[in-house]
């Protein structure tokens, strides 16, 4: 059994943190980092990133075709370049593109059939490693972890506008 070892050991800090917030803050840096990591290589055996896996699991739920921008809000990672992610993603055969009709300016993304099968291939082992990665949190902390991240991403909204 592994015992979970406190980030200041893990880190082989000499002094404690400076504040509760730093602590906190680079826990939840370590944390994401780890998980990144372990998503990253999954995805990368199926030839995806974790952005363009994220891409065409938004298209693939959205049932729809989707603009650039639409794509953008739904995205997990803030990808500055959607463009050149849809560019890869088409290399890949995984999304194509469409003008608009109505409005030559506004192209549409939308998964083919082979970037369907890809993303819903991965699905099915994804799911299990979410379950591997958070299996020793029980169902009552992972609703307390989801709903003390969702104060903690407002309170990231109200620092950015404040």
């Amino acid at each position: 059994m592994i015992v979970a070892m406190k980030l200041q050991d893990e880190l082989k800090r000499p002094i404690a943190f400076a504040t509760l917030q730093q602590e906190t803050l680079l826990n939840l840096l370590r944390v994401g980092d780890q998980i990144d990591n372990r998503l990253s290589r999954l995805f990368r055996d199926h030839g995806l990133t974790l952005s363009r896996f994220n891409m065409l699991r938004s298209l693939a739920i959205a049932g729809r075709p989707l603009t650039c921008g639409e794509i953008a809000e739904r995205m997990i990672q803030v990808v500055p370049a959607i463009t050149s992610l849809v560019d890869q993603l088409e290399k890949q055969e995984l999304v194509q593109r469409t003008r608009c009709t109505e409005d030559r300016r506004v192209v549409y993304v939308s998964i083919t059939e082979k970037g369907q099968q890809l993303s819903d291939e991965i699905m099915a082992p994804l799911l299990e490693y979410e379950k591997t990665l958070l299996k020793k949190l029980s169902r009552t902390e992972l609703k307390t972890l989801v709903a003390l991240l969702e104060k903690t991403r407002e309170s990231l909204a109200d620092a950015d506008s404040g």
